[in-house]
């Protein structure tokens, strides 16, 4: 139980938080005592659960909860990386420990004799009370780094531990990864960025289907994966609501975490968040346990609110992640959280990037279809109203979706129109052409289907003309006949994005290719667009920028 709304009005936080620690018995206050000292609960008076999680505060487990613990018999499990704010200087590192731990760290260095520089570990701990049939509270112990200063454009090695395990031992050592960082931002007038490749996906969960996508994915050598929200579908439910709980199974992220880390231990693995990614128990907005689990950059216009919500630039390319549950018709939970502010912060965003004459192409991932056709979720109105506007003013190069378990890409659209035909092999460039649109939720959860035939390479069943739906207001089905589907394909895959920059006045390209989980492809074009150019170069017409 929570606490009481009564008390819980007349209390603060840190109060709520003492009171519900008072209910548990010294053998459970044994088990999350990870929680660092001045954790606040974010349930009862915000929930009807009584979860709670260790705020992003630096901490250590206390002493009696380490108590008995032998740290050589604790093996770090689930790492994965994430880009800061700044990918050429920034690294945020983290993992999981099945129990509570002294000391926890993180060594890095150049190479891997050479770890002399060892951090103290920031401690997230998160308590799920029994709220499942199954009657089994479930503690759980996340562990961050955050690394500043780096050199652009280098290697790292590095190895997490704790008091009993330490990864620079001889027995240790086989544990150890590497991450890479970004080019520099010091972009130099008339020097191209190196080429490189990124990966996305959505809706992955946890299945065979989903380590398979991620070892096909390992094997294209990514610089970053995009994760187009509903990670690990601990919820299965995926309304948001505190009643979504009778079905959700905490150690689904243990399994997923494990599952990941093959890729994500070495490759940044940056999330935006879905409709399962709302975990209601543990916080007012569904991403208390999100906050816990992952350390992304915080430079969106609210992290507290939508920590899911950042931008970053690597190379050429400007990437933004948007929570569209802030603005879902179909799952309405979370509807009107920022209260507008990140559509205005979208705006200004956009703008930067579109300004900056070192970034040639804008990429967006989120998690609401702006345009699909399957049986079950179609497209997200929402997203529609709020941003495809933006999407269009600044002619984002690439737009990326899960929600749907299929894949599934349209031709270039403007106004809900096709624009251009974009068959695949094709090329387009935004600038004159429009904005295509890719749904590529087919990671690993059970595939969705549509009520046209699939049609992609070499499998060609092109329609004219596809009846489908859109979510509008109070999440009503809105009939509609559209013509830009151009590709679809109810199996497992992923895309992968193969970027290579161009000396000033020329084209740089990114080619996008959709890839099965067997390796094969199913769909490719390629996106053009001139190097260095800004908005009033070359006399262009840019008129359509203040529309």
């Amino acid at each position: 139980m929570g606490v009481p709304e009564k008390l819980a009005d007349r209390m603060s936080m840190a109060e709520q938080h003492e009171y519900l620690r008072s209910r548990f018995s010294r053998r459970k206050a044994l088990r999350i005592g990870a929680i660092s000292v001045g954790a606040v609960a974010v349930g009862g008076a915000l929930g009807s659960g009584t979860a709670f999680a260790a705020p992003a505060t630096p901490g250590l487990p206390t002493a009696s909860a380490t108590e008995g613990i032998n740290g050589s018999l604790v093996a770090p499990i689930g790492r994965h990386l994430a880009f800061g704010a700044e990918p050429d200087t920034r690294f945020r590192i983290s993992w999981q420990v099945p129990a509570p731990v002294k000391r926890p760290f993180l060594r890095f260095g150049k190479h891997p004799w050479s770890l002399s520089h060892k951090i103290q570990a920031e401690v997230r701990a998160l308590h799920t009370p029994a709220l499942t049939p199954t009657g089994t509270p479930v503690d759980q112990y996340y562990l961050h780094v955050s690394l500043d200063d780096l050199d652009p454009d280098s290697t790292y090695y590095y190895g997490v531990g704790h008091d009993g395990f330490d990864p620079a031992s001889q027995q240790a050592i086989s544990t150890l990864s590497t991450f890479r960082t970004a080019p520099s931002r010091d972009w130099r007038w008339g020097k191209p960025y190196a080429p490189f490749t990124f990966t996305a996906f959505g809706d992955q969960g946890v299945s065979s289907h989903a380590a398979g996508n991620d070892h096909v994915i390992l094997a294209q050598k990514p610089s970053f994966h995009l994760h187009a929200g509903d990670i690990c579908y601990a919820d299965p439910m995926g309304q948001g609501q505190d009643s979504d709980r009778t079905a959700y199974n905490a150690k689904t992220w243990d399994d997923f975490l494990v599952q990941t880390e093959t890729v994500a231990s070495k490759i940044p693995w940056m999330v935006s968040y879905g409709n399962h990614d709302m975990e209601a128990w543990y916080s007012h907005n569904g991403y208390g346990g999100e906050d816990a689990r992952f350390y992304l950059p915080d430079n969106g216009p609210d992290p507290r609110k939508a920590p899911g919500v950042y931008a970053f630039k690597y190379g050429n390319v400007g990437v933004i992640s948007l929570d569209a549950n802030d603005v879902s018709y179909e799952i309405p939970a979370n509807l009107g959280l920022t209260a507008g502010k990140q559509t205005k912060w979208l705006d200004r965003k956009l703008c930067e990037l579109r300004s900056d004459d070192s970034i040639d192409f804008i990429v967006v991932f989120f998690h609401h279809c702006a345009f699909s056709t399957t049986h079950q979720h179609a497209s997200e109105g929402g997203v529609r109203e709020a941003w495809v506007p933006l999407f269009e003013k600044y002619r984002v190069d690439l737009v990326i979706n899960g929600h749907n378990h299929v894949y599934e890409r349209t031709d270039a659209i403007l106004g809900n129109k096709v624009s251009k035909a974009v068959p695949s092999g094709e090329s387009i460039e935004p600038a004159k052409d429009g904005v295509v649109y890719v749904t590529a939720g087919a990671a690993g959860r059970s595939l969705y289907s549509f009520d046209y035939p699939d049609t992609y390479e070499g499998h060609e069943h092109r329609v004219d003309e596809v009846k489908t739906f859109h979510f509008g207001k109070g999440g009503a089905k809105v009939e509609e006949t559209v013509e830009w589907s151009r590709v679809r394909y109810t199996g497992y895959s992923f895309i992968k994005v193969d970027v290579t920059p161009a000396h000033p006045g020329r084209k740089s390209s990114m080619k996008v290719t959709a890839l099965a989980e067997d390796g094969t492809q199913i769909d490719h074009y390629t996106i053009l667009r001139k190097a260095g150019e800004s908005w009033d170069d070359d006399g262009d017409d840019w008129s359509w920028l203040s529309r």
